[in-house]
C-alpha cells in the first residue's frame, strides 16, 4: 500500500509539472502536421493572418486602483500613449476608496478619454462589477495600476476578437526586478508563460495575467463580492460558456516584482485561497463533458493545488519502503532537495549553478507552503477579498 501511495503521488506530481506541458507540446506538433497535410492536399501555401483588415472594435481600459499615488500618473501617461485609435479608446479608473490623492490625479487629467469611478472601499471585485458594465467599449482590457503596457499591445489583443469564438485574450506579463537580474520567480514565471502559450493554441488558457487581458464586455457576468482572484475566475467563466480563451505572446506588459519576501508570500497565500474558492464558481469545468478545457483545468490547476499534499504523501510513504535500495535513494533525493531549498533560504551560496538551483528549490517549496496557508485560510473563510497593494522599489 505504501508503494501505491508513493507512486500515485509521484506520477500525479510528474503529470502536473512535466507530463501535462509535454502533452501540450505534442498536441501542438500534431496540429501543425495536420495543418500542413491539409495544405498539401489542397495545393495551397499555409497562410498567416486573415488576409484582410477589419475595423478595430471600441476598447475600454479598466483599471482598479487603491492608493496608487506613486504610479497612477505614469499609468495614465502610459495608457494614453498606446497605439490605438483615440476615437475608439477610453480609460476608466475605478477607485476603491483611495485616500492618498489617487483620485485627484485622475480628475486632474485633461484628456477627455479618461474617466474616474470612485466609491467607498469594498474590494477589487466590486470595482470590476461596477466598472465593466459601464465601460463604453465592446472590448474591455483589464490591467493593474502598476503595470505598464507596450504601445502595440492593445491592438494585438483585440485582433483575436475577429474570431467570434474567442471570448478572452491573455497578454504576456514580464516581471522585472530593479536590483536583481535573476530572481527566483523568473524561471517559474517563464515556465508558466510557456504553458499559457500552448494552452492558448488550444483555446483554453486557464486563467489570465491580471496585469493585461481582454474580454468581450457582453460575456462578463457579475462576480460574488467575496471573489479573491478575479483575473482567474473571469476567463474561466468565459471558457465555461464555451468560448475560447487564447494567449497573445506579443501583447506585452511590464510589472515590477517586490523585494519584500514576507509580503510576496502573503500575496501567494491570498491567491491560493482564491484559487480554492474559485472551484465552486466554475463547476462546468470539473466535468469531462467540457473536453480539453476540463483536462487543462485539472492538469494545470487542480493537481498543482494538491502538490503540497502529494509531496507530503510521497515523503511519508517513502519512509515505509526503506528495505530496498531504490527507495533509500528516493528518500535521499527528497532530503537533498529540501536541504537545497534551505540553503536557498539562508543565502549562503553566493554564485554559480548551485546558487541558482538552491534559489529555484526555495521558491518551489515556499510556493507550495503558500498553497497550504491559502487552503487553511479558505477553510476558515478568513481571506478577505479587498487587496492591499504590494510595495515596490
Amino acid at each position: 500500500m505504501a508503494e501505491v501511495f508513493f507512486w500515485g503521488a509521484v506520477l500525479l506530481l510528474a503529470h502536473t509539472y512535466f507530463l501535462y506541458p509535454l502533452s501540450l507540446f505534442l498536441l501542438e506538433g500534431a496540429a501543425q502536421v495536420l495543418k500542413n497535410a491539409r495544405a498539401v492536399r489542397r495545393a495551397e501555401t499555409v497562410k498567416q493572418g486573415s488576409g484582410g483588415q477589419r475595423a478595430l472594435p471600441s476598447v475600454s481600459l479598466v483599471v482598479a486602483a487603491y492608493n496608487e499615488v506613486s504610479c497612477i500618473q505614469q499609468k495614465l501617461e502610459n495608457s494614453l500613449a498606446l497605439a490605438y485609435p483615440a476615437e475608439r479608446f477610453d480609460v476608466l479608473i475605478g477607485s476603491d476608496g483611495s485616500s492618498d490623492g489617487t483620485d485627484d490625479i485622475v480628475r486632474g487629467c485633461s484628456d477627455a478619454r479618461v474617466r474616474l469611478s470612485p466609491a467607498p472601499r469594498a474590494g477589487k471585485t466590486t470595482v470590476l462589477n461596477r466598472c465593466i458594465p459601464m465601460a463604453q467599449g465592446d472590448i474591455v482590457v483589464l490591467s493593474d495600476a502598476n503595470t505598464m503596457i507596450e504601445p502595440e499591445a492593445i491592438e494585438r489583443l483585440v485582433r483575436h476578437f475577429e474570431d467570434p469564438e474567442v471570448g478572452a485574450v491573455c497578454g504576456k506579463l514580464r516581471l522585472y526586478n530593479p536590483t536583481k537580474q535573476d530572481y527566483e520567480e523568473s524561471a517559474y514565471w517563464s515556465y508558466e508563460s510557456l504553458i499559457k502559450m500552448y494552452e492558448g493554441r488550444r483555446g483554453a488558457v486557464v486563467g489570465a495575467n491580471g496585469g493585461l487581458y481582454a474580454i468581450r464586455r457582453s460575456l462578463f457576468t457579475q462576480l460574488p463580492p467575496s471573489t479573491i482572484v478575479d483575473d482567474f475566475v473571469i476567463p474561466l467563466r468565459i471558457l465555461e460558456q464555451g468560448y475560447k480563451v487564447v494567449y497573445e505572446e506579443h501583447a506585452v506588459a511590464h510589472e515590477e516584482t517586490t523585494e519584500d519576501y514576507g509580503k510576496e508570500f502573503g500575496r501567494r497565500a491570498r491567491i491560493a485561497a482564491g484559487n480554492f474558492q474559485s472551484i465552486r464558481m466554475v463547476p462546468g469545468l470539473l466535468l469531462p463533458t467540457a473536453g480539453f478545457p476540463a483536462f487543462a483545468f485539472w492538469s494545470h490547476k487542480l493537481l498543482r493545488w494538491c502538490a503540497p499534499a502529494l509531496m507530503g504523501l510521497a515523503l511519508v510513504a517513502n519512509l515505509f519502503l526503506l528495505d530496498r535500495h531504490f527507495y533509500q535513494f528516493t528518500l535521499f533525493s527528497q532530503a537533498l532537495f529540501y536541504a537545497l531549498a534551505y540553503l536557498g533560504k539562508t543565502g549562503v551560496l553566493k554564485r554559480g549553478t548551485a546558487k541558482k538551483a538552491a534559489s529555484v528549490a526555495y521558491y518551489f517549496v515556499t510556493m507550495n507552503l503558500a498553497i497550504v496557508v491559502g487552503f487553511w485560510r479558505f477553510l476558515r473563510n478568513s481571506q478577505r477579498a479587498a487587496w492591499d497593494r504590494t510595495a515596490r522599489a
